[in-house]
């Protein structure tokens, strides 16, 4: 993909967006740590990573497959690996050993109920949203586990040869978390958990052909929006985008319109997370706003 020009416009109807993606570049490259700078260039133009920069964002995997939580530990986490796995995807490494043998191990953690839940073990050190025995923790830790297969199954590199099902390599473990995330749904369309599990069931969902569950919680997301974080704002597109969610779409636009309104005059986005994660905040924003490549 050829760089990105200073700004993108994204229209439907009467609402227009315009992130101002020469800016959020530059603050990727003026704050961003090497490979932070290779995600950048992936997403900008598919610019191949030196094999010594995957090779850092890989390191410290369990020999099951997962990352554990914090360095050096011995149980692996889902939420960890999650995250390790955005990192990856950012830098067109899912088709490496690494993360397919970390989607791998993903699948073989799903319950018999179609959910995740993390080892018990990590009850004392694991974040609220990740906690072993909460349901609210349990069902976002699903719906990002189910995002993730969900992004393999999309990715001939990480899942094979895709074959007729949704979802390809992993399509029975995703059926099963889909119709399991849909079942919790509250009528109104919110759900049982923490703000982030909600674009991560509306893109499993979206990719599952299950378009009504997912409309009814787009609809609590668009009413929610205007008092998310910008970081939230970052992942929410980044997520729907990443799951082939149409940038014109009215979710989309609405979001964009959001980033527009936080985008700082550096050109970076606000992390909840504290101001080191300020850049990948900001590479999620560029994700989600950056040109759809020709065809």
């Amino acid at each position: 993909m050829a760089d990105s020009p200073r700004r993108h416009r994204v229209c439907a109807g009467s609402v227009s967006a315009v992130v101002d993606l020469e800016a959020a570049i530059g603050f990727v490259v003026a704050h961003g740590d090497a490979v932070e700078r290779a995600r950048l260039s992936w997403l900008r133009n598919g610019t191949r990573v030196p094999a010594e920069l995957l090779e850092t964002a890989e390191v410290g995997q369990s020999p099951d497959g997962g990352w554990p939580a914090t360095w050096g530990g011995e149980v692996a986490s889902i939420d960890a690996t999650c995250f390790r796995l955005v990192e990856l995807d950012d830098l067109g490494a899912l088709g490496r050993p690494a993360a397919r043998r970390a989607l791998d191990w993903l699948a073989s953690r799903q319950q018999a109920d179609g959910g995740w839940e993390e080892d018990a073990s990590l009850a004392e050190s694991a974040p609220e949203w990740a906690r072993p025995g909460d349901p609210e923790a349990a069902f976002l830790v699903s719906a990002n586990a189910a995002f993730w297969l969900t992004v393999a199954g999309l990715d001939a590199r990480a899942s094979g040869p895709l074959d007729h099902r949704v979802g390809g390599a992993y399509a029975g473990v995703v059926q099963a978390a889909a119709h399991s995330l849909a079942g919790r749904l509250r009528p109104d369309g919110s759900w049982p958990s923490f703000l982030a599990a909600g674009w991560l069931s509306a893109a499993v969902l979206h990719r599952q052909e299950m378009f009504q569950e997912s409309a009814r919680i787009q609809v609590v997301l668009a009413e929610r929006m205007p008092k998310m974080s910008p970081g939230d704002v970052a992942w929410l597109a980044a997520t729907l985008r990443r799951a082939g969610v149409d940038p014109q779409d009215w979710i989309m636009v609405r979001a964009l319109r959001r980033l527009t309104e936080t985008q700082r005059s550096d050109g970076g986005w606000e992390s909840d997370d504290g101001h080191q994660f300020d850049v990948h905040a900001t590479l999620a924003a560029i994700r989600a706003a950056r040109p759809t490549p020709p065809a």
